[in-house]
């Protein structure tokens, strides 16, 4: 029976209505085992008339096969997997092993997932009911994470119930069941003791239980009348999940020792099905009469499913047996199991019967395990090969197999498995080639859990080992070396970049023809040992390498476009930008989305482009919101640098000065400090400005960064205002070493606008002009109305009035259509101080987009159908239709072939062209 329990049963009824109302709604019920988590999802399934069910419950036995919990839940819906768009339907297909391919992004089978579940939703509100979440196995609980964080506007409930969530499910609603109060808890423990009970006894009962249904129906079974009347024996467990299974465990010795046999193999069988139970159990010598007295005791039900009472009911049946017992178990369910409709269960269990050392079967464990990663599932393939290396007799082939377990642990996101892996892996023996194979892993450990310092020293290490045995890895491993000391910059230790750089340029020549990776690491390498003129060129060499094959390369790619903003390639760093982002999603590798459009949105600021970026902006917020994955929030600074929001800029400084120390990566603070110049010169606080430009400039790595030669644009301008013209002399020799080795257009503009600060008289309104012509055979801008701004300042201060109006309205009216704000600001009171006025640009109003509402109109006024756009922004078309409602709303509009013209009143929306003259 449910008892009270109103509370709870309200919040659920209010999920039910939700998903009956076309709304997505998610539930995560919370707590301890027998509380009544199950209990509540059964009177939810109860209510949900009109509703349809789709149910799994996680298993601890059956946590390390990949995809297993999710597929069970999406198979009665797996008719609408044809209608799923292209890369979901290859994700959720090879995830299911319904198709070859590789193995598919994690979070791109979430999505799939999301988009299966709302399309089977759309004839029928779907409820969907995980039970037992703590025992998902990962990739499932991931992709369950995904939809329940992208819920929106279809008609599904997740209604999920664990002991604890999981990371996948941590800040979901949640709902804390407790136990029972004092007079329900007193009305179920005297359902179930029908003789008398010391009223001692009783209060202990209460009070130990703390109200627990479960507990209070289960431990008096085994009281005895002199333990009832007066509390002698009564046991007082350490915990109350270890009392629970102590009590299943003594109902489980009244027992026939067949029926106790019958419970074990169904205990050791995770799936449920009753077909393969009873063939292992035919298999033991065991017949269908024993399951009659586990269903009279109530704790196991044969029908069209095995199921147990309770989890701790199959906890109990499974420990309560000797290990001989065990083996034998799963050495008859492997027997049953179709070694091809079903290798890797099959694998698992002959795993689990073997006593020692077995080759054969180990050799089988590291098959499935190959299957696993094909499917994507790194968590499954690591525990395969785990169980393979311990079951393997040779050391070397047992080194070999921990090996490659830690790296699938790795992939997995298990480092500390993965480090302990490595260790048994190092135990050896070990070849020279595995022990770089070892080193390059732990590097790769190193900066991606923690950037850490050491992160460069590991790889360098790795890539000095590489090089007898296979040139090409060595070259790869040089640049993850050099990238990782570039990314942890002032906070690396052992190995700095000048050492990685200097062992790089040492390294046997690649192979011919050179690949644009193998230019891209002696560009960088000569960069580092010899100062931006020399390694310029050679860097330019690698850029063309990148745009001109014939083949797009992926490796390298995130390195090659931090290059072309750093020799001011502007075209090239728009282009590998974009490529980045393309090459990221059709390799479905979602996580790193966020770097891609972060490195995209930075173009898109310079050139003026405020809404792209902001697109670019909501589309890292999205993926990161939707993974659950934290990521520092680099492209909204420089976004609310560049419009001069001076409260949320220093917001975000302070936000992401902390995050860039707390994840270690020291070569973001450059970026932090250049984007703190950039705003205080927007606000004419040239002082602030210079001093924070100074601290990139005095990084002993500032040459090498692209962030530092901006730095360096910023301090000239800000040491010329505040009247240290030698500084800004000196800023500017620093700043020639770059732009004169470049040549680009960017380049000589920037350049010559610097100069012109430093100059006085004809020579200063040469470099002027000198600069805003280059600029304007460029798509840069926001540097050109900086040109501008610079130019009528200067005139006005020459008292050139006229000529100074001109310059400035054209500063004015190019910052005011991007929507700089602080830049705009300036503009207008130089234009007011020159005698001429220009308007204050209007706040928004309470009906301004919002950014996704911004993003989703703006790509559906480009002709994306909702399907298009959900698949491009992970959320479901449902979703999309609505936000695009509240758009025609708030712009007043009925349909999307007006999106386009009402789009263009909205701030930030217009991109005008570039005014000459």
């Amino acid at each position: 029976m449910l008892l009270d329990r109103l509370t709870e049963r309200a919040a659920l009824g209010q999920l039910l209505e939700a998903a009956r109302g076309g709304r997505g709604a998610v539930l995560v019920v919370r707590g301890e085992a027998g509380v009544g988590k199950t209990a509540l999802l059964e009177d939810a399934v109860a209510a949900a008339a009109g509703m349809r069910i789709a149910r799994v419950a996680g298993v601890e036995s059956e946590m390390e096969l990949a995809y297993a919990a999710l597929q069970q839940l999406c198979a009665p819906m797996l008719e609408g997997l044809e209608r799923l768009p292209d890369p979901q339907r290859e994700a959720l297909g090879v995830a299911f092993g319904l198709r070859a391919g590789e193995g598919p992004d994690r979070f791109l089978v979430g999505l799939a997932a999301l988009s299966l579940l709302a399309d089977a939703a759309q004839k029928q509100p779907l409820l969907c009911v995980i039970d037992d979440a703590q025992w998902l196995d990962r990739a499932s609980a991931q992709a369950l994470g995904v939809v329940a964080r992208r819920l929106l506007a279809d008609p599904v409930a997740l209604l999920v119930a664990a002991r604890e969530p999981g990371g996948e499910f941590r800040g979901l609603p949640e709902l804390a069941v407790g136990g029972l109060d004092e007079s329900d808890a007193r009305e179920l423990l005297a359902s179930v003791i029908a003789r008398p009970l010391d009223e001692q006894v009783r209060e202990r009962f209460l009070a130990e239980t703390g109200g627990n249904p479960l507990a209070l129906l289960e431990l008096p079974r085994g009281l005895t009348q002199a333990e009832a009347a007066v509390g002698f024996g009564v046991p007082a467990a350490p915990g109350l999940p270890g009392r629970l299974e102590d009590s299943f465990r003594r109902r489980l010795r009244g027992l026939p020792q067949t029926t106790r046999r019958l419970l074990l193999v169904a205990a050791s069988e995770p799936t449920g099905d009753p077909v393969l139970v009873w063939r292992a159990a035919g298999r033991l010598g065991i017949g269908m009469d024993a399951a009659a007295p586990a269903q009279a005791s109530g704790l196991l039900t044969i029908g069209e499913r095995v199921i147990f009472r309770h989890p701790l009911v199959r906890s109990a049946a499974y420990r309560a047996a000797s290990p001989e017992e065990r083996r034998a178990a799963h050495r008859a369910l492997a027997s049953a199991t179709d070694p091809q409709a079903d290798p890797d269960r099959r694998a698992w269990h002959r795993a689990q019967a073997a006593a020692g050392s077995d080759e054969d079967v180990a050799s089988e464990l590291e098959r499935s395990a190959g299957r696993a990663q094909v499917r994507g599932g790194f968590a499954a393939a690591a525990a395969f090969l785990e169980r393979s290396a311990a079951l393997t007799p040779a050391p070397a082939r047992r080194a070999e197999r921990a090996l490659a377990a830690a790296r699938a642990k790795y992939q997995a996101g298990a480092f500390d498995a993965a480090l302990g892996l490595l260790a048994a892996a190092e135990a050896g023996p070990l070849d020279e080639l595995q022990l770089a194979r070892s080193d390059l892993l732990r590097g790769q450990i190193a900066f991606a859990s923690t950037r850490s310092s050491d992160a460069p020293a590991l790889l360098l290490k790795a890539a000095r080992r590489f090089e007898p045995f296979d040139p090409r890895l060595a070259r790869e491993t040089y640049l993850e070396a050099l990238t990782a000391a570039l990314f942890v910059g002032s906070l690396a230790t052992a190995a700095n970049l000048l050492e990685v750089a200097q062992a790089a340029r040492a390294a046997p020549p690649p192979a011919p023809p050179s690949r644009p990776a193998d230019l891209l690491v002696d560009g960088m390498a000569v960069l580092v040992t010899e100062g931006y003129p020399a390694g310029a060129p050679a860097l330019k060499r690698a850029l063309n390498a990148y745009r001109s094959g014939a083949v797009f390369p992926e490796e390298g790619l995130w390195q090659a476009c931090h290059c072309a903003g750093l020799v001011w390639d502007f075209d090239s760093w728009q282009v590998l930008a974009d490529r980045q982002i393309e090459v990221t999603s059709d390799a479905g590798a979602v996580m790193a989305l966020p770097s891609a459009f972060t490195m995209r949105a930075m173009p898109h600021l310079f050139a003026g482009e405020f809404t792209a970026a902001t697109s670019m902006v909501a589309q890292v917020e999205s993926v990161s919101q939707a993974t659950g994955i934290s990521t520092a929030r680099y492209a909204a600074l420089a976004l609310a640098v560049f419009r001069g929001r001076e409260a949320e800029a220093a917001e975000l400084i302070a936000t992401v000065t902390t995050d860039v120390r707390s994840r270690g990566e020291g070569a973001w603070l450059p970026f932090v400090q250049w984007a703190t110049a950039v705003l205080c010169n927007s606000l004419g606080h040239y002082e602030k400005a210079l001093a924070a430009a100074q601290q990139v400039s005095q990084d002993s790595l500032a040459g090498l960064r692209l962030e530092a030669n901006w730095a360096v644009v910023e301090l000239i301008e800000a040491a010329a205002r505040s009247g240290m013209s030698e500084r800004a002399a000196d800023a500017l020799q620093r700043l020639s070493q770059t732009t004169r080795a470049s040549g680009t257009d960017w380049a000589w503009g920037i350049d010559a606008r610097s100069r012109a600060l430093v100059s006085d008289g004809k020579n200063a309104e040469a470099w002027y002009r000198e600069a805003i012509d280059h600029l304007g055979r460029t798509p840069l801008r926001v540097d050109l109305g900086r040109a501008y701004l610079l130019y009528g300042e200067w005139l006005r201060r020459e008292r050139r009035i006229r000529d100074a109006r001109d310059q400035l309205r054209r500063a004015h009216k190019l910052f005011t259509s991007f929507g700089m704000e602080a830049f705009a600001e300036r503009a207008r009171i130089e234009l007011r101080a020159a005698g001429a006025h220009a308007l204050k640009r209007a706040a928004g109003g309470p009906d301004v987009l919002t950014e996704q509402e911004a993003l989703i109109a703006r790509l559906a006024s480009g002709g994306a159908s909702n399907a298009q756009i959900a698949e491009q922004l992970f959320i479901s078309p449902a979703t999309v239709a609505y936000h695009l409602g509240k758009v025609f709303t708030k712009l007043g509009i009925g349909s999307r072939s007006q999106l386009a013209r009402a789009l263009s009143t909205q701030p930030d929306a217009a991109q005008p062209a570039i005014p000459h003259g």
